[in-house]
């Protein structure tokens, strides 16, 4: 238990029970994402390549003249040396969807101990819940608990994270959320290094091709368990970050995110789920010089 919380557990409680809605009460948005399942790689795998041809190979995704009108920012990163294995407008701000959670949970934990006492709950099961299965109503309902948009830029600022978001509620259900892939990255990597609480959020993201939003995406590629990561679903909005477990070149931390109004979710889905393919694909076989 950390010596002092930033607030009292007890104010906590309270304005969750006066908030929350009753468990299971999910908004369209959380059952779009859970549904969006299948994919033109779901039984392909990906030939192997080096990391230095990863730029290439996901160039060639995004600029397939399908996006030609899409707004792509995606940033690739080792989590440990920090080096950059892949930048496209990684400074765009962009509409995150549901990716906004991270921010949501991630303050939350900087601010509370993972058993703190919400309902009959605690805060470690509400994360599991929002992260999982991308409970909006849980979302919302966190950030207005632990002091609304304002306590979130504190305690991530405390973290070291850049201010490029803008945040207006918890779950990503608005479109006036918007923030870019670097910010998101920066979070994702503050978390697992610095942050209170980084087990229980770790623990929470769905994993490819096993739980959560993720189940059922990336059967049979070599993503499969290995990735760890939020999905965001809005119309014209796809969105994937979190960590891939990379058995050779160790944990890579990413952002996806893309904007293209009126393009066919599913093939932005499937854009984004190629990428994360190709960079589960990556091994020194494939090259003299993995780097």
């Amino acid at each position: 238990m950390r010596q002092k919380r930033l607030a009292s557990l007890a104010s906590l409680t309270v304005l969750m029970v006066a908030a929350i809605a009753p468990m299971g009460n999910l908004r369209a948005e959380t059952f779009a994402e859970a549904s969006e399942t299948e994919t033109s790689i779901a039984q392909s795998v990906a030939v192997g390549i080096c990391p230095n041809q990863l730029q290439q190979a996901i160039d060639g995704v995004i600029r397939n003249p399908t996006f030609s009108g899409a707004k792509w920012g995606i940033h690739v990163e080792t989590l440990n040396e920090g080096r950059v294995l892949y930048t496209h407008g990684t400074n765009q701000y962009l509409i995150p969807a549901s990716n906004i959670k991270i921010l949501t949970t991630a303050a939350a934990l900087q601010l509370y101990d993972p058993l703190s006492p919400i309902r009959s709950s605690n805060l470690e099961s509400w994360v599991r819940t929002i992260l999982q299965r991308s409970n909006n109503d849980y979302a919302d309902a966190l950030l207005r608990g632990i002091g609304g948009t304002q306590a979130v830029r504190s305690a991530l600022g405390r973290l070291g994270v850049s201010s490029d978001y803008r945040q207006a509620d918890g779950s990503g259900l608005s479109r006036n959320n918007l923030v870019t892939p670097s910010a998101l990255v920066d979070i994702l990597k503050a978390i697992v290094q610095r942050g209170h609480g980084k087990e229980v959020f770790y623990a929470s993201l769905p994993v490819a091709g096993r739980s959560g939003t993720l189940a059922g995406r990336f059967q049979s590629t070599p993503a499969q368990g290995i990735v760890h990561a939020k999905t965001g679903t809005l119309n014209g909005v796809r969105a994937l970050s979190g960590y891939l477990e990379h058995p050779e070149y160790g944990v890579l931390v990413f952002s996806i995110l893309v904007n293209q109004p009126g393009q066919s979710g599913q093939r932005l889905l499937n854009a984004i789920d190629n990428i994360v393919v190709r960079m589960a694909s990556m091994n020194s076989v494939s090259c003299s010089r993995p780097f």
